[in-house]
Order: structure tokens, then C-alpha cells, then sequence
């Protein structure tokens, strides 16, 4: 008999913040001062953001970052914050289904307790999204790891058709369906903002559906209100942050001028969260 993994009842009580009408809100973080800004903010949960891990660690998003490093980051993550983490893994960082169990055995050996796990290829030409299949066969992979260590993980299965231009409603339902009966727990289609769109993917989804927003998307009441059970920031504050950054800069070294640095978070305030952490 498995025994229970010691982070069990974090994920569960990860697992009951997917609340379609009453969605769990997730501005992503990338490092351990962002995770704990964000959980100071008022975050029930932290997730990471791949693409803005990835930079941290001065590598391109896009499936080029090592699976050591980006779990490395994760468990600096879990360390600076009183909450449950859900991880980015991209692709899984991993080529085949049993890489990908390593990644989700790494995963929990970091302290997180859900995974998001895309679909898209990254790969200079061919297919942008790999087969229905393989995709499967890679989720089911993350899940049996996942259950022989006691850990009821949160897989949220990422299908980039939108994203990437593959695909509309209908195979999006498609390879949610397949997804969902391989072991992931939610489905995420980064892309798809428009109410009726969004509408149609809640009615067709068995399962929580999450959502990416940003400039110009919905508000999260009026998602809500269609359903939706996770919103996501995804990499937007990571680039709002960067933007930032550049245009202090730019100031700086044209005007010498510091317009851009008002308002910054207080040096005391950021060290004391760390501090406490």
C-alpha cells in the first residue's frame, strides 16, 4: 500500500481551490522575492511562470532550460512561502513519458504540489503540437508517478491549440477529453479569451478550466461568471517587471533622470518578507 505523501493535504487543499464561478487567481512569480510579493498581495497559491523562471536563469523560454535548474528555482520557490506552489515544467523537460515522471518525482522532491504540462513543440519546424497519443501517454506518466508516491499532484494539462494557432474549440475538446482520461486534473488553453469561447470550452470541459489572462482580457468577475475555475498571469508580470527595468534604465543612462523608480517597493518591507520566509 502507497503511504500518504507528506504534502499530501497542501495538495488537496490546491486540488479544492478550483471552484468553477469562484476561480483561484494566480499572478505567476518567477523567484522567491516575486512568490512572496505575490503571496503578500493576498495569493491563496503561487505559480510559476516558466517563461519568466527561464529568464531568470538566463535562458530562452521554449523547452531550453534543464530540468535540474528549473526544479532547483521551484524549490527556492516553495522555500520563500507559506502556501502551495504549482510548478511550469513546459514540456516536461523530458523527451519521452518516463523522462517526464522523473520531472514529476523531482517535482514533489521540490515541495510543489501540481505541475502544468504543455503540449506545444518548440522544435524549428514540423508539427506544432505533438500527437494526441503521445501527449497522453506522457500525462499518464506524470500521474502514476505522482500516485506511487502518495501525492495527489495537480496536473494541469496545457493544450496550446490556440496558442499556436493549431486549432479551435472543437479539437481543443478533443484533446481535453484525451488528456483528462489520461490523469490530469484541469485544462488549460492559454489563448482562448473570448466569452464565447471561453463559454464553450467551460460547457465541454469535464473538468476545471483554466485560463490565461492579460491586457485586454476579461475581468476575472466576468470569467468567473462564465465559469472558469483558475485564472492565470502567466508570464505578464515577469514582463511588466522587465519593462519596468528597461525603462528606469533608459532614463537613467539618456536623461539622468529617476522618474520611473517612484513608487518601488520599500527595501525594508521587501527584505522583511524573505526574512519571515
Amino acid at each position: 500500500m502507497t503511504l500518504q505523501h507528506p504534502l499530501a493535504d497542501s495538495a488537496l487543499a490546491f486540488r479544492a481551490l478550483h471552484v468553477p464561478g469562484r476561480p483561484l487567481v494566480l499572478p505567476n512569480a518567477w523567484d522567491p522575492v516575486s512568490a512572496a510579493v505575490v503571496v503578500e498581495a493576498g495569493a491563496a497559491a503561487v505559480a510559476t511562470t516558466s517563461a519568466g523562471l527561464a529568464w531568470a536563469l538566463g535562458t530562452a523560454d521554449g523547452d531550453r532550460l534543464d530540468r535540474d535548474r528549473a526544479l532547483a528555482a521551484v524549490a527556492r520557490v516553495v522555500d520563500a512561502v507559506r502556501v502551495p506552489v504549482t510548478a511550469d515544467i513546459e514540456g516536461g523537460y523530458a523527451e519521452d513519458a518516463a523522462g517526464v515522471a522523473d520531472t514529476v518525482r523531482a517535482v514533489i522532491a521540490a515541495g510543489a504540489v501540481g505541475v502544468n504540462i504543455e503540449d506545444a513543440r518548440h522544435a524549428a519546424g514540423g508539427e506544432p503540437l505533438r500527437q494526441v497519443a503521445e501527449q497522453a501517454e506522457r500525462i499518464a506518466a506524470a500521474r502514476a508517478a505522482a500516485d506511487a508516491e502518495g501525492m495527489p499532484l495537480f496536473v494541469n494539462a496545457r493544450i496550446d491549440t490556440f496558442l499556436r494557432g493549431a486549432g479551435g474549440v472543437d479539437l481543443t475538446l478533443e484533446r481535453a477529453a484525451a488528456f483528462l482520461a489520461a490523469g490530469a486534473d484541469g485544462i488549460f488553453v492559454p489563448g482562448a479569451v473570448d466569452p464565447e469561447t471561453v463559454k464553450a470550452l467551460v460547457a465541454g470541459v469535464d473538468g476545471p478550466l483554466n485560463v490565461l489572462v492579460g491586457p485586454g482580457a476579461p475581468t476575472v468577475a466576468e470569467l468567473a461568471a462564465l465559469g472558469v475555475a483558475r485564472i492565470s498571469a502567466g508570464s505578464s508580470l515577469a514582463e511588466a517587471a522587465h519593462a519596468l527595468v528597461r525603462r528606469a534604465a533608459r532614463e537613467l543612462l539618456r536623461e539622468g533622470t529617476y522618474g520611473a523608480l517612484a513608487g518601488g517597493a520599500d527595501y525594508g518591507e521587501l527584505n522583511a518578507l524573505l526574512t519571515r520566509a
